[in-house]
Order: C-alpha cells, then sequence, then structure tokens
C-alpha cells in the first residue's frame, strides 16, 4: 500500500517538477540578447490581416488545429502567426490535453507564407524577426506534451512543408503533396524546418528535398519514414476520423501518463545524453506511485 507519508512527499514533488518541466518547454529560442524584438514584429504582423486559426478541443483529449485561409491556400498572414501563438499557448495551459491534430481547411493544408506580407516585410532585420517568431512557435508547438500530428491533404508548401515537421507525425490523403520550394524562392526554411527535417528523415534525404525543391508524394514520404501512413479518403471530414483513429492508439490511458510519456521523447530527442536521463528521472518521479501505477499493481497485469 503507498505510504500515508508519501503521498503529500509525492505531490509535492509532483508540482515543482511539473513546474520546471513547463517552464523549460516555454523558454523561448530567441530572447532579446538575440536582438529579437518579440512585440515589434507582433505589431508589425498585425498589420497583415486575413484567415484564423481555429482550435477545438474535444472530450477524448484530442485537440484539432485548423489553419484556415482557403481562398490563398491556407497561406500564413501576419495575423495568422501571431494566431497560432495565442493558440499555442492555450494548448500548454490545457490540462486534459492527451494529442493533436493539425489541418488545413478546404481540403488543402498550407502553402507557406502570403506573398504579400512577405513582399512588404522584405528588409532583413524584419525578415529575421519574423523568422524567430515562427521559430519560437513552431518549438513551443513541437514541445507541447501532446502527441500531435500533421492530416496532409492537398499541398504543403514552403513553409506549410516546414510546419509538418514541428508535429510528431505526418498522415497523408492520396494525391496529397509535401515540397519544400524554398530554393525556388531564393531562399532557404526559415521556420525551423530545416533543421527538424534533417532530424525526421536525416541529412542525406533532407539536402536532396532542399535543394532539389522535390516533390514529396505520399509513397515516397512512407519511403523516406516522413509519414507514418497514406489514408484511404482525402474527403475532408472522413480524412479528419481516420486521423483520429490513428491518433487514438496513441493516446489510449491517463493524462498524466501520455503527457509523461511525450516529454521523455522530447528531453531524448533535444537534450545531452545526461540531461536527457536526469529528466526522465523526475518525469518517471511524477508517474512513479502515482494513481495510474498504483492501480496497474492492484490488477497485476499479465503481459502477453
Amino acid at each position: 500500500v503507498f505510504p500515508e507519508m508519501a503521498l503529500p512527499l509525492w505531490k509535492n514533488l509532483l508540482h515543482t517538477t511539473k513546474e520546471r518541466i513547463l517552464q523549460q518547454r516555454r523558454l523561448s529560442l530567441y530572447s532579446v540578447a538575440h536582438g529579437y524584438k518579440e512585440e515589434l514584429i507582433k505589431k508589425k504582423l498585425q498589420q497583415f490581416a486575413g484567415g484564423s486559426i481555429n482550435l477545438s478541443k474535444e472530450d477524448n483529449g484530442i485537440g484539432i488545429l485548423t489553419l484556415n485561409n482557403p481562398k490563398l491556400m491556407n497561406a500564413f498572414t501576419g495575423t495568422m502567426m501571431v494566431e497560432l501563438q495565442e493558440r499555442i499557448t492555450e494548448l500548454e495551459n490545457w490540462k486534459d490535453g492527451k494529442g493533436l491534430i493539425v489541418y488545413g481547411a478546404g481540403n488543402t493544408f498550407c502553402s507557406g507564407s502570403d506573398l504579400n506580407a512577405v513582399k512588404e516585410i522584405s528588409n532583413s532585420q524584419d525578415g529575421m524577426n519574423m523568422c524567430m517568431f515562427m521559430q519560437n512557435t513552431l518549438t513551443r508547438l513541437m514541445r507541447l506534451p501532446l502527441i500531435s500530428v500533421a492530416l496532409v491533404q492537398g499541398k504543403a508548401f514552403g513553409g506549410g512543408a516546414e510546419f509538418t515537421t514541428a508535429c510528431d507525425f505526418r498522415l497523408m490523403t492520396p494525391g496529397s503533396e509535401i515540397r519544400f520550394v524554398h530554393k525556388h524562392m531564393g531562399l532557404v526554411p526559415g521556420w525551423g524546418g530545416g533543421a527538424r527535417l534533417v532530424r525526421i528523415v536525416g541529412s542525406g534525404a533532407a539536402l536532396q528535398l532542399l535543394s532539389g525543391a522535390a516533390r514529396v508524394d505520399p509513397e515516397k514520404a512512407l519511403r523516406l519514414g516522413f509519414s507514418e501512413q497514406t489514408l484511404s479518403s482525402s474527403d475532408e471530414s472522413r480524412a479528419l476520423e481516420e486521423a483520429r483513429a490513428w491518433l487514438s492508439q496513441y493516446i489510449e490511458g491517463p493524462v498524466s501518463v501520455i503527457q509523461a510519456v511525450k516529454k521523455v521523447v522530447t528531453a531524448g530527442r533535444e537534450l545531452p545524453l545526461e540531461d536527457a536521463l536526469r529528466t526522465e528521472k523526475d518525469i518517471f518521479g511524477t508517474v512513479w506511485g502515482g494513481p495510474a501505477n498504483l492501480q496497474a499493481l492492484v490488477r497485476r497485469p499479465k503481459h502477453k
């Protein structure tokens, strides 16, 4: 039986560890020290309006994040970039969240940045600030304690292709494609998509995809290990249903355990080995002797 004395101690440890992990996750990649002026770039971005980023949180612990600007193939306007940051903050504070599906409205994923906004902020300092803003936001998305999946329908081009790499997994529908078209724009990825792509497919494949601006269809994505599965339907609501079913196999179980699993993987991916091991120990401490662990001990399941 769990000793009565240990319960307050466990709860205290749980609280302090959770706080520490949360603070680490929210730490910005860039700060004033890097010449990053967040309020300034937000003000500038808000001049370029249009579209929205919608979030619905379902009772089963799955969040649905929708990139919604179908007139421009869900290209990111300035206000959408700012809204994305707000939605990520909302997801960081979602106590009951376990999974996240990101998809685009109108049967396509995202065609990158709205070129009208890009033209207006074409000076180097503004571009760098926009780059830092989006890298910060997508890094926070990647570090969410939710298991995330990008549902790719239609086209995921440029910044849209980069966005898919900030999710844990990618699912593609028949006829969809992911393409890092940056080279054709005289650019390289600026939202962190290059660094993340290398970690997903390896440096050789990443170099091919970036230097060749290569079209990645569902078959090629599977071959590269970039996508997990090609769904059977291109219909928006059916594809979303399939994505929910696919994700549900990974989010069965208590919120505390699912979130702990994701945190352990995030630490393993991002930290040097010794730091990752220490973080894993801390996260282990938050679930050891916890409700799910105690119930499992009572059930004494036989692993087959």
